[in-house]
């Protein structure tokens, strides 16, 4: 029972005053401090209740995120649930990303990665890239939140081509936004995005890029296409997502992803226990989700440092 309910049982003579008193503090606020305990276990150091806002405050970078109604999967309510976010991933991430390096983050989302970089690395430039308009905006105000400079986020997405295209979201699972209905539901929601070529936005800002975080839900082999030249130019450490079942819904297998970065000079890799391991392909047996891409040679250090051989 929601609390306006419980509280209109009273305001129509439904239970006393006393019988009130007792079930909102048992039924609703006693909630608190159940939360109030479960927080020291996670990453989430604390809840704001604000007028119609929650804010999530992350215990180790003290980031600060608007969570959206009834969306069961955003990054804070993760870390909720498993007491942390992609913490092997994350962790990688901060030791391959420089403090002043230019970031692109495709699929941006609300911001998560792109903020924690950002406050990681105050002299860091992160672009994030978000084409859902509701996600857009939860983008934005979680920057304004976290009082940042370095982090710009533009209003579409990035593709192998320019043009318009449907997404397909649902509101309990805004991360799934995909331009193919990965959900399969009727009752997916359509909206129409913007999409453009990583490369041709990297040449009309003048941009090296040093570091790209991708997850597209499926569709990251076409954002990859549409950034061949900056692949090839620049030789940025490349995260990305790689799903059998999604990028089935795309007609390719994620395996052309680790061939298109293996003809430009890239060996591809899983993060485990700290340390990098070479994956060379992906089959039905395969678990992992997230890859990172470094090249042979701009990444040499990287690679020696970080790769784990005795696998």
């Amino acid at each position: 029972m929601k609390i306006d309910d419980t509280r209109n049982d009273f305001m129509g003579g439904e239970c006393t005053k006393q019988e009130f008193i007792q079930r909102m503090y048992e039924e609703h606020h006693s909630k608190l401090f159940d939360y109030s305990m479960y927080l020291s276990k996670t990453n989430i150091a604390s809840i704001e209740i604000v007028d119609g806002k929650v804010i999530m405050t992350s215990r180790d970078r003290a980031v600060r995120m608007l969570c959206p109604l009834g969306d069961h999967r955003v990054a804070p309510v993760e870390a909720l649930n498993f007491l942390d976010y992609e913490t092997v991933d994350s962790s990688m991430i901060m030791r391959l990303v420089s403090p002043t390096d230019t970031v692109i983050d495709i699929g941006a989302n609300m911001g998560w990665y792109s903020i924690n970089i950002a406050k990681t690395f105050p002299s860091s430039r992160v672009h994030a890239f978000e084409p859902i308009p509701k996600t857009f905006s939860f983008l934005k105000s979680n920057i304004e939140l976290n009082r940042l400079q370095n982090v710009i986020a533009h209003h579409f997405g990035l593709s192998s081509e320019k043009k318009d295209l449907i997404f397909y979201y649902y509101p309990e699972g805004g991360v799934n936004a995909s331009a193919a209905n990965l959900s399969e539901r009727a009752d997916a929601e359509k909206i129409t995005c913007h999409v453009e070529r990583l490369d041709d936005f990297v040449y009309a800002n003048g941009l090296k890029v040093d570091f790209i975080k991708c997850d597209v839900e499926g569709a990251e082999l076409f954002a990859f296409q549409g950034a061949v030249e900056t692949l090839k130019r620049d030789n940025p450490i490349v995260f990305t997502e790689m799903l059998r079942k999604w990028s089935a819904k795309f007609n390719y297998h994620p395996n052309e992803i680790i061939a298109l970065f293996d003809a430009i000079g890239y060996r591809c890799f899983t993060a485990r226990d700290g340390a990098l391991v070479e994956f060379l392909s992906m089959d039905e047996a395969t678990l992992e989700t997230n890859f990172f891409f470094l090249h042979k040679e701009r990444h040499e250090r990287q690679i020696g440092l970080l790769e784990l051989t005795d696998c």
